[in-house]
């Protein structure tokens, strides 16, 4: 017992000690809440909840009323709430809404010429945005947050305080991901011992699937910002539009044996950050050096991590006009950790390395206020004329297709405060009409850069990044490209896009975020059926919301004309006598609910194609959908395929652990979907379940395998699809070859790449081999080479494919979609007797759309298969080669999805 007490009395000693070392001869004000008598313990001795960090800034709060201003923004899926805290002096505090109103003058140099910006620039402060925790186990940064704003406030007889508060408002957003965080902190807190063990491999360091790093559907939300597909985002950005914040700092952490970085980034940089934020990015940098190297932290910059991608915290608020920022600290994933050098630093020291960066922001900005809101001004009134000047002058998104996602994309848009208007009538553009309702978009706006960021098709690498990758490839070293690099928002959509060489004149409406348009139902009341003509999102919300509804639904098994209007393959049909009386109410109800588009029908006659009874139509089954939970399944893959489901269509879906399906009655399912996965252990996993699978598929199941989840149905153990993974294709016109399917971890990831080793001729036995005379280099350089291996790893680009309409599966889809590819992985086509290769690869000349890509991979990739749909007994299998539902954010591909997961059970007969 003495020792036990002896023991907790040390490490309190500890804590004590590392407060008191935070900042050195710091004196605090008592009046001020510390964290020790609000929560029990000292920063740095134990790891706070959401529950804690909430508790904290509300007492901070309640004591210091005129000095703090809590505002919440936002609550996560499982019901947390968000919060921005806005630190400052009295004064400033008090005239926060005056604030709010200037900096938004001064936002937009259409109606504030320059004599106004200079008188608002004279009396507006800086506004700091310092954002905690998007990893929700990149745990030591949101303590931080809460020392952070303690030193602010409680600090006495500090002129750097004092300079930070006269000068700027920090807003605090402690916990971006509270479901992510409360996630490690119970894992953490169930595996701890008596003691912190510092060895990495302690249960306390290794949380089980799905981590804590992303949100409630396992959504990377540092990847998110553009696409807005999660509360928590959405709610982020309206705060940042509300108050353009002139810098953004994302605070995160690394791995345990790095030490700590900041500004500036990494190559490359995306084109669309101009010079003035890349200056004042090294002085962020050097200001931070200067108080790291007071400390004696080690640091480094300019290396990993890159301002190329717009989806990241560190990059999304720079086109605006902000600086944005990224700081990466060495993490004890828990109290205690040891490096791979045998020395160890606890979670205190690495809360304190984040405090320390925060002050250091605090002070840049504060001496660079008049500075930074000129950069601000001056960004937004040169975007303005740019956009008159530059050849791309109008963007304009047609409404055609699919338009529900033409009417989303033009929403998320205006939501990002770009100003979109829409079409009161047709018009023509560049040779193109453009229908009704199309959307405009002028790049003569203050907004311009993001608008050439989300909409041109391609932002470039830099020329020297690219020769350097190139170079390192030729060495068969990994390559330095962080994420993606194709992810132009009109070509994710499948949304058709033109782009004006001059202004256009067009009348139409502003856009409002949140206000898109409503469903039609055309006709009345039905005397015979209700058609919903399939083929966009409104379409399959109105399906999965008729099978909630228990409502009769054929299909249309080929496209048809009636009242001379033509349907298209795949076209929903409601037969009033197939269906309760209430049908009317129903069909209605669900109109506005989904933005469908609903004809009503009194007579079944068609003039072309297929009557309602032809045997080519099909009954659709309401599904039961499964999906494959828990490890070695990728949380990424599961989580934003569920989103997709359950969130964008409101239909649910039934997670299934792996282990379970060795005792899981499948005769209650009618889909199984089968996630991307890390590594080849998932037919180990199943284990029994695996046959039980096969069995369930022969016997009607329909089973669609999405992204890596392609190698599992082609493994030889599973064998539910008999096409091969292929190896580089050595030359031109020479057969690629053929191997077992390679690990589908091999591929990169939201974190990085997960290598895949090349697979090569067997060496032999040791012995000696025949001789051979190199009489140049290029023999040497070509014995070195692997005569069987995979394709070269590829970041994320967008590649155009042709897709089989008449297929079942390509019903209702147009004829090309884009698919996000990553990895290496390339099928060869399934052989004509044996399925259908329902959408596939273009031609090399026009494969990729976005993005930057190997040449040997543009290549092999042309024509070859992105959906595989082969007859197993009498259930089917479904391939989808690339991931259809990537990050939740691949809208384009929506509908080949839903015809597999919705109209699959249909046709099975």
């Amino acid at each position: 017992m003495r020792s036990v007490i002896l023991l907790l009395l040390a490490l309190n000693l500890f804590g004590q000690k590392k407060i008191a070392e935070m900042w050195p001869g710091a004196q605090y004000d008592p009046a001020v809440p510390t964290i020790q008598k609000t929560l029990g313990f000292e920063v740095g001795e134990r790891i706070a909840s959401h529950a804690n960090l909430m508790k904290y800034f509300e007492a901070l709060a309640a004591a210091q009323p005129h000095r703090v201003k809590l505002v919440e923004y936002a609550r996560t899926w499982e019901g947390r709430k968000l919060v921005v805290a806005f630190v400052g002096n009295e004064t400033n505090i008090q005239r926060l809404p005056e604030i709010q109103a200037n900096i938004k003058k001064l936002a937009d140099p259409r109606q504030t010429n320059e004599a106004e910006a200079q008188r608002l620039i004279a009396n507006l402060p800086a506004l700091v945005m310092l954002a905690y925790g998007v990893h929700g186990n990149e745990i030591s940064s949101p303590d931080a947050a809460m020392m952070t704003a303690y030193h602010l406030l409680a600090s006495k007889n500090d002129k750097t305080v004092d300079a930070i508060l006269a000068n700027t408002v920090i807003l605090f957003d402690p916990i971006q991901n509270p479901d992510g965080r409360d996630r490690f902190v119970h894992h953490f807190e169930i595996a701890e011992g008596l003691e912190p063990i510092a060895n990495p491999v302690a249960a306390e360091h290794v949380e089980p699937w799905p981590n804590g790093r992303t949100n409630h559907y396992m959504v990377d939300m540092n990847r998110d910002w553009f696409a807005m597909t999660q509360p928590e985002t959405r709610g982020r950005i309206k705060t940042l539009l509300d108050w353009y914040p002139l810098v953004f700092v994302d605070l995160h952490e690394m791995n345990g044996d790095s030490t700590y970085y900041f500004t500036p980034e990494a190559v490359p940089y995306n084109p669309h950050i101009v010079k003035s934020q890349r200056e004042i990015l090294v002085t962020f940098g050097r200001n931070d050096a200067k108080w790291f190297d007071q400390f004696g932290f080690r640091y480094f910059t300019r290396e990993v991590y890159d301002a190329f991608y717009p989806g990241y915290g560190a990059s999304w608020p720079i086109y605006y006009g902000g600086v944005a920022m990224t700081y990466e600290n060495a993490s004890a994933r828990g109290l205690l950790w040891e490096k791979s050098d045998g020395t160890t630093f606890s979670f205190a020291q690495s809360v304190q390395k984040h405090f320390v960066a925060g002050i250091a922001t605090c002070e840049t900005a504060a001496a660079q206020r008049k500075t930074l809101l000129e950069n601000f001004y001056q960004y937004r009134k040169s975007a303005i004329e740019e956009g008159k000047t530059e050849e791309n002058k109008e963007y304009v998104l047609l409404r055609q297709g699919d338009t529900a996602a033409a009417d989303k994309l033009a929403d998320l848009l205006a939501a990002q405060g770009i100003e979109v208007r829409q079409a009161k009538d047709t018009f023509q553009v560049e040779g193109t009409t453009a229908p009704q309702g199309s959307y405009l978009i002028s790049a003569a706006q203050p907004m311009k850069r993001m608008i050439r960021t989300f909409l041109d098709p391609d932002t470039k690498l830099e020329e020297e990044f690219l020769k350097e990758q190139e170079r390192r490839r030729k060495k068969k070293q990994r390559d330095e490209i962080y994420d993606v690099t194709g992810w132009s928002m009109p070509i994710q959509f499948n949304v058709k896009q033109v782009i004006s060489k001059s202004a256009l004149h067009v009348p139409g409406d502003p856009v409002l975020p949140g206000k898109m348009p409503a469903g039609k139902l055309i006709g009345g009341k039905a005397s015979v059926a209700y058609l919903v003509p399939w083929g966009t999102q409104a379409s399959g919300r109105f399906l999965a919301a008729a099978f909630q509804a228990n409502l009769r639904v054929i299909s249309a098994g080929k496209a048809f004309t009636q009242s001379g209007r033509k349907y298209p393959n795949g076209t929903l049909i409601l037969q009033v006598q197939d269906n309760p009386a209430s049908v009317h109410d129903m069909v209605a109800k669900l109109v506005l609910a989904t933005g469908a588009e609903v004809v009503a029908m009194n007579s079944s006659w068609v003039d072309d194609g297929p009557n309602y009874g032809s045997n080519l139509n099909f009954n659709l089954k309401k599904p039961n959908i499964a999906i494959i939970w828990d490890a070695p399944v990728s949380g990424a893959s599961a989580g934003a395929t569920a989103y997709v489901i359950e969130r964008q269509f409101g239909y649910p879906v039934t997670r299934i652990r792996g282990r379970s399906f060795a005792t899981a009655d499948l005769s209650k399912f009618q889909v199984l979907i089968v996630p991307e996965s890390i590594g080849s252990g998932l037919p180990a996993e199943l284990g029994a379940g695996l046959r039980r699978i096969k069995d369930w598929v022969a016997g009607g199941g329909v089973i669609v395998g999405v992204g890596s989840a392609t190698a599992f149905l082609t493994n030889a153990q599973v064998g539910l699809l008999p096409i091969q993974q292929e190896m580089l294709a050595k030359e031109p016109g020479t057969p690629a070859g053929t191997g077992p399917a390679a690990e589908p971890g091999g591929r990169r990831t939201a974190t990085g790449v997960t290598a895949t080793p090349a697979v090569s001729t067997p060496a032999g036995d040791g012995g000696p081999v025949a001789g051979r005379i190199f009489t140049k280099e290029e023999d040497y350089l070509k014995s070195i080479q692997n005569e069987r291996e995979l394709p070269d790893d590829v970041a994320g680009v967008l590649c155009k494919a042709k897709v089989d309409t008449e297929s079942w599966i390509g019903a209702g889809a147009q004829d090309h979609v884009n698919a996000l590819v990553s990895g290496r992985a390339i099928y060869s086509p399934i052989k004509i007797d044996r399925g259908i290769n329902a959408a596939v690869y273009t031609g090399p000349g026009d494969l990729l759309q976005s993005g930057y890509m190997w040449e040997e991979n543009r290549k092999q990739l042309a024509y070859k298969p992105f959906v595989v749909v082969s007859s197993e007994g009498r259930g089917l299998v479904v391939a989808f080669t690339a991931d259809p539902n990537y990050r939740g954010y691949m809208d384009g591909l929506n509908i080949l999805f839903l015809n597999a997961i919705l109209r699959g059970p249909g046709v099975v007969r």
